[in-house]
């Protein structure tokens, strides 16, 4: 039986009630249909023809001029970090029926090879890990079901109604932080991350919460500026050393820039974790082959790429729960290596 015109347009929800079963279990049955029991599909397939949902659904395909494709925005292509994120997208979007497009930022206006994609229909939907991004210059893509098939994954983006897959960046930067100071340290730093648009760093708040929850001072001298890259961890490297009132700690925003922080250091005699104390976060290939191997704080990112893949495509099917603004959060894990020890009593006496 088919809608007459005047009724409502079908939708999977529709479907979902007809057999008695979940959405995503009728999205399942019509991408994946070896993938659920014959008795379901037998339900799901009397649903879709009973509420005409398949004709529907296939008009607007042929409107909308669907790729199934979904396009991944990156701020650095060379970053370890992206590498095993990206794995996990390819692996869920294949498992889903979906393309994967990348674009790495490029040139003077990052966001154009985003509107060509969009304007020609070549994507259905972004997951951005590039907060520089301005998402207001975006042509606003097709939505589903109330929601912009949009998916953020971005330390520096914690609210504005976006659906976020991300990791506990202020808690565990918060937890990085509180490491140092049951080390011992008092006198502790930070290299921060990007600071993009009106949005603060999560990581930068994280460490003010240890430092204020534990009566120490936050020291605007020892707030080293940063992007997360590794020159930056240089630029931090050649400020510290001339300093005359160093930390004898130092939270970095990320493992690039300690790297960076270290190798710079090295090279001026200070040794790592005798001289000062690091503890960075994302936990990328090389921390722990590192020497020292670094402390740092793990992002689960086989998650964060499944997780944010699941998401985005649960949008674009209709699946995902109605509203914007959906915000999952990962833990992240504490992982003790050879970056960080405790400060020596001779220097918490003289305060050195």
């Amino acid at each position: 039986m088919s809608p007459s015109p005047a009724s409502k347009t079908p939708t999977i929800q529709d479907v979902a009630r007809r057999a008695g079963v979940s959405a995503a279990t009728v999205s399942r049955a019509l991408s994946a249909p070896e993938k659920v029991s014959d008795s379901t599909r037998a339900k799901v397939t009397e649903a879709v023809e009973a509420t005409g949902y398949a004709i529907n659904q296939a008009a607007r395909s042929l409107r909308m001029r669907e790729a199934r494709t979904i396009l991944v925005a990156i701020p650095n292509m060379g970053n370890p970090f992206y590498s095993t994120i990206m794995d996990s997208v390819v692996r869920e979007a294949t498992l889903r029926g979906y393309g994967v497009l990348v674009a790495n930022r490029v040139g003077n206006d990052p966001t154009q090879w985003l509107r060509d994609y969009f304007s020609s229909n070549r994507a259905d939907g972004l997951l951005l890990f590039d907060a520089s991004l301005e998402l207001g210059h975006l042509p606003e893509p097709p939505r589903q079901k109330g929601l912009l098939p949009l998916v953020l994954s971005c330390d520096e983006i914690i609210d504005g109604g976006f659906n976020l897959v991300m990791t506990d960046n202020r808690a565990g930067a918060e937890r990085a932080t509180r490491h140092l100071i049951d080390q011992g340290h008092t006198r502790i730093g930070h290299i921060c991350g990007r600071l993009v648009h009106q949005f603060p760093n999560e990581r930068l708040l994280g460490f003010q919460d240890a430092m204020r929850k534990a009566g120490l001072p936050i020291r605007q001298d020892w707030l080293f500026p940063g992007d997360h890259s590794m020159v930056a961890g240089v630029d931090a490297g050649d400020r510290f050393l001339a300093l005359s009132d160093r930390p004898t700690a130092l939270f970095c925003a990320n493992d690039e820039s300690m790297i960076g922080f270290l190798s710079r250091t090295r090279a001026h005699g200070i040794e790592c974790p005798r001289d000062i104390s690091l503890v960075g976060f994302d936990d990328i290939n090389i921390a722990e082959n590192y020497w020292p191997p670094l402390t740092t704080m793990r992002q689960p990112r086989n998650e964060l790429g499944r997780v944010a893949t699941a998401t985005l495509i649960d949008i674009l099917e209709g699946t995902a729960p109605s509203g914007e603004g959906l915000r999952i959060v990962l833990p992240s894990e504490l992982i003790v290596r050879g970056s960080t020890a405790p400060l020596p009593a001779t220097r918490q006496a003289v305060g050195l």
